[in-house]
């Protein structure tokens, strides 16, 4: 019962900024790199922080978290609304990646582990934030680690937060999952989401001892990364949005739905994550086999990646 009522409220709570987006002309313009063609409402993940703050006062989730997200959301809106410069964007980052390794008491690591993990996950929430560029694929990819993440014994107290967020995902979903959306996450939505899964993908590890879940955001991660190294290597300012990453070569160059491309990265990614529950149950999930499944999935994504682009110059030639 608790959660329906959560539902609802969410539901209620999204139409409600619907109709502020509408009335204060909260929306995104298309340009060159968008893609989509339509004037859509801009802003819709502001579900995902609203979602955790309930669950802080359900006490689900620490407020030194909460706080994080929230704090990166209130930044990320206000950029949504007027562009903001690079530096309160970078400062709220970093004031919430040390809330984040205050919770998880990294402060405590040796002082070698703290850089890496703080370039890994600035890395990831920048990374994640690109990721809003069709319709459904931010939270469609963030409901398949929400719900991976859920089946992880090691996570078992922490499933009322993962379904508060999963059902945040569920009601913005409602509304951008469609072919032509409703709305779009904005910063304020990727950001926000980004900075939570990150935190829960630093926790599970922690909790488990488990390198090998980092292969839970291979996907995305793998394409992130070699886009970000393709456009360094064309000298692109890589902090601008672009058209870049594969799976915007499938739904703007090739023509597919934006659909389609955002349920196969989620259905693969889904797929890739029960192999490595399975995995860890039978006790196999080593590094050598995380480190070699990378270098797989990074191989069959180069051959994809290099066929698309082919078939791109064959269409336009």
């Amino acid at each position: 019962m608790v959660y329906i009522a959560l539902l609802i409220l969410l539901v209620g709570i999204e139409l409600f900024y619907f109709k502020i987006a509408d009335k204060y002309n909260i929306i995104d313009k298309p340009n060159i790199r968008s893609s989509h063609t339509s004037v859509t409402l801009r802003g819709g993940g502001i579900i995902f922080p609203i979602a955790i703050s309930i669950a802080f006062f359900l006490g689900y989730v620490s407020w030194s978290v909460t706080l994080a997200v929230v704090l990166v959301a209130v930044v990320s809106f206000i950029d949504d609304i007027k562009p903001l410069s690079q530096l309160p964007r970078f400062v709220s980052h970093v004031l919430a990646v040390g809330l984040v390794f205050y919770d998880l008491h990294l402060f405590y690591e040796p002082l070698w582990v703290l850089p890496i993990v703080f370039v890994l996950l600035i890395g990831w929430v920048n990374a994640f934030n690109f990721m809003d560029g069709i319709n459904g694929i931010t939270v469609l990819y963030a409901l398949t680690a929400i719900i991976s993440f859920s089946f992880l014994p090691t996570n078992e107290a922490s499933l009322p937060l993962l379904i508060t967020m999963g059902l945040s995902c569920f009601v913005f979903g409602l509304f951008n999952v469609q072919k032509k959306a409703k709305t779009f996450a904005g910063d304020v939505g990727s950001i926000s989401m980004a900075l939570f899964l990150g935190y829960f993908m630093i926790k599970t590890i922690i909790d488990s001892g488990q390198l090998g879940y980092i292969l839970f955001f291979s996907v995305y991660g793998i394409d992130a990364i070699i886009t970000i190294v393709n456009r360094l290597l064309k000298k692109e300012n890589i902090f601008q949005p672009h058209r870049s990453h594969l799976y915007q070569y499938l739904a703007n160059e090739m023509g597919y739905s934006h659909i389609l491309v955002a349920f196969i990265y989620a259905v693969f990614q889904l797929v890739i994550n029960a192999l490595v529950v399975y995995m860890d149950t039978k006790g196999y999930l080593t590094l050598f086999f995380t480190g070699a499944f990378l270098l797989i999935l990074t191989l069959i994504y180069l051959f994809v990646r290099k066929r698309v682009i082919r078939k791109m110059i064959l269409k336009n030639s």
